[in-house]
């Protein structure tokens, strides 16, 4: 059970992770199971990062049930868990432009094989989201922007677009939201806008950037409700927010990074319209009302 010397220096961590992972549990694995795992620490880690569960399945004899259910064993919450391990010191050892060379010599130019390839990561890492966000969690965060006079939403570069959409779609549905996504020195004039009885929404999947420390002391200070969505930060951030929803990050970047997050915000969304059906109906008709006037013939005219 060799591990391909491709892998490198800068998978060890994660490799070494496996491997031991492997060793310590090899027998209470089934025969199936075990040939899972045999593949799995002989691949070279970087074709891991790239594979489905169903290829992975195909390579070892045995199926796609049978990965999930390994890697279950192993300690991992899923494909899409190891696949962030091995990624983790890879990305950071290797350049941007290397990365995206190698992800192109996977895909190749099969459009079948590009289309399979987005969906199937893109179904990984939502499933994987479905599984690794509990009921309370769900729960105390619905409750956190049910209950604010104003819902902050914080995201910055890949972030903003699961901010933006959170702020916006709030807004239609009759809860005053605004997107925050100023940093350094520009973001101490937004945190002046929390106040008592709101809640703060901060989308951030790994970097532990210094302005979130700040906006969450910020909204502690006021008392104000706060609730991370991330893939990482759980642990660094998990006992000073109210709510940790999890949103894994793109092991391979074949997806766009906000997919999960935008997900989330969208299970937020639609738990608030069923709390409140009313002020979602009364505000969609408003903003249909709205709409039509700025479409009217009259006010194209003005």
């Amino acid at each position: 059970m060799g591990i391909s010397e491709s892998a490198g220096a800068a998978d060890a961590a994660g490799v070494d992770r496996l491997r031991a992972a492997v060793r310590d549990q090899w027998e209470t694995l089934s025969a199936s199971e075990r040939a899972v795992a045999q593949y799995v620490v002989s691949a070279p880690p970087e074709s891991l990062l790239f594979a489905s569960a169903q290829e992975l399945g195909a390579a070892s004899g045995t199926s796609n049930a049978t990965v999930v259910r390994a890697l279950q064993r192993l300690g991992y919450a899923g494909l899409p868990a190891l696949k962030r391990e091995l990624a983790s010191d890879f990305t950071s050892a290797v350049a941007p432009e290397v990365r995206l060379k190698r992800r192109i010599a996977h895909v190749g130019r099969d459009l079948g094989d590009i289309w399979g390839d987005v969906f199937d990561e893109a179904a990984e890492r939502i499933e994987h989201a479905r599984r690794l966000t509990p009921d309370d969690a769900l729960r105390t965060a619905v409750e956190a922007l049910a209950e604010a006079a104003e819902t902050h939403c914080y995201g910055v570069a890949a972030s903003e677009l699961a901010a933006r959409h959170l702020a916006l779609a709030l807004g239609r549905i009759g809860h005053r939201s605004r997107h925050v996504g100023e940093t350094g020195f520009a973001l101490a004039d937004a945190l002046l806008g929390i106040r008592t009885g709101d809640a703060v929404v901060i989308f951030q999947p790994g970097r532990a950037l210094p302005e979130l420390t700040v906006l969450i002391e910020r909204a502690r200070a006021v008392g104000a409700r706060v609730v991370l969505v991330t893939d990482e930060l759980a642990e660094l951030y998990g006992t000073r927010v109210d709510a940790v929803l999890t949103a894994p990050h793109t092991p391979t970047g074949i997806t766009t990074e906000a997919l999960t997050a935008l997900v989330v915000a969208d299970a937020l969304l639609l738990a608030l319209t069923a709390l409140d059906e009313t002020r979602a109906v009364d505000t969609s008709h408003q903003l249909t009302a709205l709409r039509e006037q700025l479409l009217s013939p009259k006010s194209r005219k003005q």
